[in-house]
């Protein structure tokens, strides 16, 4: 996927601005996050739900994903298969294993199903009309491109940033949960 420079400058910077945040910062911004994310009835209401696996300085999401398993929800994470991804669904975490780019992905015995309520999408920065700057790969724009369903982006606050540059192939996501708040995007 082509890059304009401007975005890899401003992804470079918001993730150095991320990777200082202290793991104990980001644990309870993250424990803030999981709360909030049951206000949003889109989410609360899904029984099929994408998430991720965090890397790096990433919301934590392993409790998120834990609670919706105690509670019966169908869990499904993203596999990187080629130049797309596809969400395989999980029935705990040893249902995991390193995949592409060091993430836990899903084993290939895991049931694939692209057909989810609501996936929750990993997040460099974003603005708060919903661009989202991702890694540059362009997986998430390409499956939601073919694919619509509601997008939550778990974000902390000083990721959003009040204008990010719309590629064509981008996709806006629907709700931005941070520590702080719950933004309803302006579409």
């Amino acid at each position: 996927m082509e890059d304009n420079s401007g975005k890899k400058s401003l992804r470079n910077l918001l993730l150095e601005k991320r990777d200082n945040t202290s793991f104990d910062l980001m644990k309870i911004a993250s424990g803030k996050i999981q709360k909030k994310l049951k206000k949003i009835n889109s989410f609360s209401d899904a029984q099929k739900i994408g998430a991720y696996y965090p890397i790096g300085s990433e919301i934590l999401t392993q409790d998120i994903i834990q609670e919706l398993l105690s509670n019966a929800k169908d869990v499904f994470l993203p596999k990187v298969v080629g130049e797309k991804i596809e969400f395989r669904k999980i029935i705990n975490f040893s249902s995991l294993e390193k995949g592409s780019f060091g993430i836990m992905e899903p084993k290939d015995d895991c049931q694939t199903d692209n057909n989810l309520d609501v996936i929750l999408v990993p997040t460099v920065g974003i603005s708060p009309i919903g661009v989202r700057l991702g890694y540059g790969y362009g997986f998430y724009d390409k499956f939601l491109a073919e694919h619509k369903t509601a997008t939550i982006s778990l974000t902390l606050e000083k990721q959003i940033l009040k204008n990010i540059p719309k590629s064509e192939h981008d996709i806006l996501i629907d709700w931005i949960v941070t520590e702080d708040k719950i933004l309803k995007t302006q579409r």
